[in-house]
């Protein structure tokens, strides 16, 4: 099967997209992947490090307010379009999935004029605008929470197939995850991140209910503080507790982050959807501090559909204190029925086999022509 990927700007647009990659690679061995995407988006950087082709058009995404830029937004995106149909004609594919992002509203709407089978995969509950106008062209939609079907009625073939980057996650080893740590198998921990370039916020939280800790004795803290962060806060950790450093642990980032959340008893952290996706594909509980500088407020809404299924609960940034973070903490890790129910709620939620989902999906497009 000869593919073209397209999505970008974060990481929650690209693994998504390379996770559909991997499963087509390894469902029909020998296909062809090429990935569209821009020089100025992270997919310049990650794509071509999997060793998956990479081609680069130019593009920009609109405003949300009346401005001079959205015409030159337009006459990009029409020029994006003449150099999508001239790679798309290079490399003759059997269908182009688009996971959002503005880079792939151009890719994608000019396969669907070249009459190539087309899907889009949205992550998020509310759907971005790219994936929003570009319903109207496409073939089929997967999305990763049953609430966004009814933003995209559109189109007649929605398929709620969870988010792709859980499947990662199915040969995730808690053993590995303890060893990387450092930590006696079976140790309960709570694993703090802000994301990958971690989270001020949530930072600072965490070091102001550092006082608190000696109220969970038995439980341990992986920190994870993003690297820009990484010495303020591990500074910061050695000040505020003098007894008991042996129960935090710091880091800058973690590379092997499946194996580390299958260890993990309780996830605190953003609510991106990717990162949601291997949270609930390993039935993990969580408490979630949503981001409030995305578009559309999407984490907020990706937070509500898990705390709604009773899979998290949620603290927004801006209630967000250390007594507040550790408050939420104790009532679930201090708790170990509710914890447990969480947990059970959470592998409900759960989809590890979403990219199988999906390449279904695509397969059954290609029938359909």
């Amino acid at each position: 099967m000869r593919v073209v990927l397209t999505g970008g700007g974060t990481g929650g647009h690209i693994y998504p997209a390379l996770a559909i990659g991997r499963e087509v690679s390894e469902r029909q061995p020998g296909s062809s992947l090429l990935y569209i995407g821009t020089s100025r988006g992270l997919e310049g950087r990650i794509v071509p490090e999997q060793g998956i082709a990479f081609e680069n058009i130019t593009i920009t995404g609109f405003r949300r307010s009346l401005s001079l830029e959205n015409v030159k937004t337009v006459m990009r995106f029409l020029k994006g379009v003449r150099r999508s149909k001239e790679l798309l004609r290079q490399f003759k594919p059997d269908v182009v999935v688009g996971t959002g992002g503005y880079v792939c509203g151009p890719v994608v709407y000019a396969a669907s004029r070249l009459g190539i089978p087309t899907l889009i995969h949205e992550q998020n509950v509310v759907p971005g605008l790219t994936n929003k106008f570009l319903s109207r062209y496409v073939d089929g939609v997967a999305v990763s929470f049953a609430e966004s079907a009814s933003h995209f009625k559109n189109c007649s073939n929605v398929v709620y197939a969870g988010n792709p980057c859980a499947t990662r996650v199915l040969h995730a080893d808690g053993r590995q995850g303890y060893e990387s740590l450092g930590m006696k198998p079976g140790t309960p921990f709570v694993l703090i991140v802000g994301g990958s370039g971690g989270a001020r916020a949530l930072n600072d939280a965490f070091v102001r209910m550092l006082p608190l800790l000696k109220k969970l004795p038995e439980v341990h803290f992986v920190f994870v503080t993003g690297e820009r962060f990484y010495k303020d806060a591990e500074d910061a950790v050695r000040r505020e507790l003098r007894e008991g450093t042996d129960r935090v642990k710091v880091l800058p980032y973690i590379g092997n982050m499946p194996d580390v959340l299958a260890a993990s008893s309780l996830y605190v952290g953003r609510a991106g959807a990717s990162f949601l996706a291997e949270v609930t594909s390993l039935g993990l509980p969580s408490l979630l501090v949503p981001s409030p500088n995305v578009t559309n407020n999407h984490q907020e809404a990706n937070a509500r559909s898990l705390m709604n299924a009773g899979a998290a609960n949620m603290i927004l940034e801006r209630e967000l204190s250390g007594e507040a973070l550790f408050a939420g903490i104790d009532s679930i890790m201090g708790d170990r029925t509710r914890r447990d129910a969480m947990s059970e709620s959470s592998r409900n939620l759960g989809m590890p086999e979403s990219a199988a989902i999906i390449y279904d999906q695509i397969v059954g497009l290609q029938r359909k022509r």
